[in-house]
């Protein structure tokens, strides 16, 4: 059995947890509490030493951690389902989708970049969140400029990690308080993606130990 160690506001944890899904792949959950410092314990950090999660448990000698890496190996491990396209091209475009949120925008709004912002440089929590939601606007604005018109998904139509991250991005962009109006494709994406099990059952408001933000 696949344990995944999350945190249920982890944005990182909600896209390896909808591909479990998604591949039918059996798997159990164990949440630490991030907000509460259990990042730091001994315990967490000979799991996963950079304090983060997800980390993936069952499948290999050592724990995986990093999103992308984790979910580079369920494809190649659970090939039936795929998430990547069988094209370089495709592949390297998916890829690259995947990036503007997991790579890009998302680590700048992560819990202890805004606790730095504040220790480092008086920022309050507005101006912390209005820090957030430029990064989560500016990553819209690259995926509504890829995006083809009437898609409703990533990439020619089929499920892949691109429409992972994509719907990531789009729970921190509601998180922050970012409008959609500028981005009618990013929306209709998002609206289609959000219809599905894996993505609505997998997202953070209905994990353990989730609290309204």
């Amino acid at each position: 059995m696949l344990i995944l160690h999350g945190y249920w506001l982890s944005l990182a944890t909600y896209r390896v947890r909808a591909a479990l899904k998604f591949k039918g792949i059996a798997f159990e959950e164990r949440m630490h509490d991030l907000a509460g410092g259990h990042q730091h314990l001994p315990a967490f950090r000979h799991l996963n030493p950079a304090g983060a999660v997800p980390a993936l448990e069952g499948g290999t000698p050592e724990p995986l951690t990093q999103s992308l890496a984790i979910l580079e190996w369920l494809e190649e491990s659970y090939p039936d389902t795929p998430l990547l396209p069988p094209d370089a091209a495709g592949r390297a475009r998916v890829r690259a989708m995947f990036l503007l949120a997991a790579a890009d925008t998302h680590p700048l709004a992560v819990p202890r970049v805004q606790k730095r912002l504040a220790a480092q440089f008086g920022a309050d929590a507005a101006a912390g969140r209005e820090w957030a939601a430029h990064w989560y606007r500016e990553g819209l604005s690259a995926y509504e400029g890829l995006l083809r018109e009437g898609a409703t998904r990533c990439h020619n139509e089929t499920l892949s990690l691109a429409d992972l991250a994509l719907a990531s991005h789009l729970v921190g962009a509601e998180r922050f308080g970012v409008d959609l109006a500028a981005f009618p494709r990013v929306a209709a994406v998002g609206a289609s993606l959000f219809k599905l099990p894996e993505f609505e059952s997998s997202h953070p408001r209905h994990q353990a130990g989730a609290v309204p933000t």
